[in-house]
């Protein structure tokens, strides 16, 4: 090998090396937007930080590292001394120890998901080496070979989404592969009731509210935690479902048109429920319509014969899906009127909620859960008039509502060792929710704190139900505590708007600046209300 070769390899190696390492924190993006190109596109615009130094600190550094080389001209036909190889190997090493510290640094720390070496990661990792070696290559055989090896590695976002690209047809075979294995394993079963759920909010409550009072005549099973993908619920199933279970409640969420419809070539569900619909996810889905389209996917998978749809009654997306369905349906709501199964004498207090629970035909019962809220009482109705089709009795029912606890993370009532009272709220919150939990801090008694970075996905409309989100804080909170840049912004605007004392509002960068200021201002007797808490891939650089 002559000093030309050895000079044009270690040029070429060396980006190669620097961005296998560096790019840790951008993989780390890809998996945290469940390897979906649209959401790992946003979340690169939203931390250009994160996203786009890595290159440049590689593209930088390479370019010095590959200037450091000796001077290989006219000395293209000298044998290669070991003192040149020595050289070299130390430069390429640099190369390795600075992708390891660039990918350190920039990858988020204390990550609410940390980064997981997954079999789907390791496999990416596989390809995408592939990929810097093919980009390698390449460079070697074009005359401008120094200067491209200096400057390709600006564009690594797109180099890692070249190799997710890449390995995409391996992932859908693997997942195809699983995926069937669990729908054979759950249709194996002629006699399970399969009861699929979605929703804008609330169906992570519902499937835990359904799960509990069913489980008062049928062994049931839930898809754990925000299983709610096609390969979270495939992997709970494959895991978890055995042939003692009578009941499997998947839960499914969407974020584009067709992910229902996906859902339901897996589920095969004979019992549909519609929580919500509303403005969640818009970044993906732009407007409530399309929402309101995909959710109905699950009702038009339902078999035209033996089978059974529930909706709430909210006067808008809901109602219209209930009147365009011709299956058989059930209607929940307030109206006795109107609805199947309904309520009133609805009593709301910071230790849970009373209510009188109705269902058309089979009587009436009162019910008392620990579960914060009136909107609560619309998760449990639903819940309630599948469980009463499935031959369980008011009793039953009533039971399995005194039985419920709060969701992990959704208005869930803590006491903390100082005295004060915190309602975590912290998962996911949108413009129904949040005000709904609003509410529920308004039945606490005075003095009332907020801690919120207010809401995402909300596409072109966020900044104004921040906006409204802020302006609907006044009565309800008397300190608002907002973190964030620029999402702040009309979040404290709307407060202001609204009348809200402005020495009580006050603006952090994170959340344990939150923590921080809180345990300054908090008393014993206080009420704290941390509503949502954002993603890593959301948090503003």
């Amino acid at each position: 090998m002559n000093y030309e070769t050895v000079s044009r390899l270690i040029t070429v190696l060396i980006p190669a090396l620097g961005c296998f390492f560096a790019a840790r924190g951008i993989i780390h993006y890809f998996q945290l937007e469940s390897y979906q190109f649209p959401g790992y596109y946003h979340t690169l615009n939203r931390n250009p930080v994160h996203s786009y130094l890595p290159g440049v600190c590689v593209a930088a550094v390479s370019a010095l590292l590959i200037l450091l080389l000796p001077n290989a001209a006219n000395l293209e036909n000298a044998e290669v001394p070991v003192l040149y190889w020595v050289i070299a190997l130390l430069i390429a090493a640099a190369a390795v120890l600075l992708g390891i510290a660039v990918g350190k640094q920039l990858t988020v720390k204390k990550a609410k998901k940390p980064f997981v070496f997954t079999g789907r990661i390791k496999r990416l990792y596989v390809v995408y080496a592939l990929v810097l070696l093919g980009i390698a290559a390449i460079v070697y055989h074009l005359p401008p070979w120094k200067w491209i090896s200096m400057l390709w590695p600006l564009l690594l976002p797109a180099v890692v989404a070249l190799a997710g690209l890449l390995a995409w047809p391996v992932e859908k075979l693997i997942s195809e592969m699983y995926f069937r294995d669990a729908r054979r394993k759950l249709l194996s079963n002629p006699n399970l009731i399969r009861i699929g759920l979605t929703g804008s909010y609330g169906k992570t409550t519902v499937k835990h509210i359904l799960g509990a009072i069913l489980s008062e005549k049928y062994p049931t099973l839930i898809t754990p935690a925000s299983f709610n993908t096609p390969m979270g619920v495939t992997r709970a199933i494959r895991e978890k479902l055995t042939p003692t279970y009578q009941v499997f409640v998947g839960e499914m969420g969407a974020r584009h048109v067709g992910d229902i419809k996906e859902m339901c070539r897996l589920v095969h569900p004979t019992i549909g429920i519609i929580t919500s619909v509303g403005p969640q996810h818009l970044e993906t889905f732009k407007t409530i319509e399309r929402v309101a389209k995909t959710k109905y996917e699950l009702i038009d998978a339902l078999p035209e014969k033996n089978s059974h749809s529930y909706f709430y009654d909210d006067g808008s997306h809901c109602m219209e899906m209930y009147r365009k369905t011709t299956k058989t349906k059930t209607l929940c709501g307030r109206d006795p009127e109107t609805c199947d199964v309904w309520c009133d004498d609805v009593t709301v207090t910071p230790e849970g909620t009373r209510f009188m629970l109705h269902i058309k035909n089979k009587g009436e019962i009162e019910c008392h859960t620990k579960l914060l809220g009136d909107h609560s009482v619309q998760n449990i109705l639903l819940a309630a008039a599948v469980a009463s089709d499935l031959r369980l009795t008011l009793k039953q029912i009533a039971h399995g509502i005194e039985k419920l606890q709060p969701v992990k993370n959704r208005l869930e009532l803590m006491q903390n060792p100082g005295g004060f009272t915190i309602i975590n709220d912290a998962f996911n919150s949108n413009p129904v929710g949040a005000k709904a939990a609003l509410e529920v801090l308004k039945q606490f008694p005075a003095r009332r704190i907020i801690i919120t970075p207010g809401m995402v996905e909300l596409g072109e409309k966020e900044a104004e139900y921040n906006r409204t989100f802020g302006s609907q804080m006044i009565g309800c909170a008397d300190i608002a505590i907002i973190i964030g840049k620029n999402r702040a912004t009309p979040i404290i605007e709307g407060l202001k708007e609204s009348g809200f004392a402005p020495e009580n509002i006050h603006r952090v960068d994170s959340l344990d600046e939150s923590t921080r200021l809180l345990h300054t201002i908090v008393r014993p007797g206080d009420t704290v209300l941390y509503e949502n808490d954002l993603p890593d891939h959301y948090q503003e650089a």
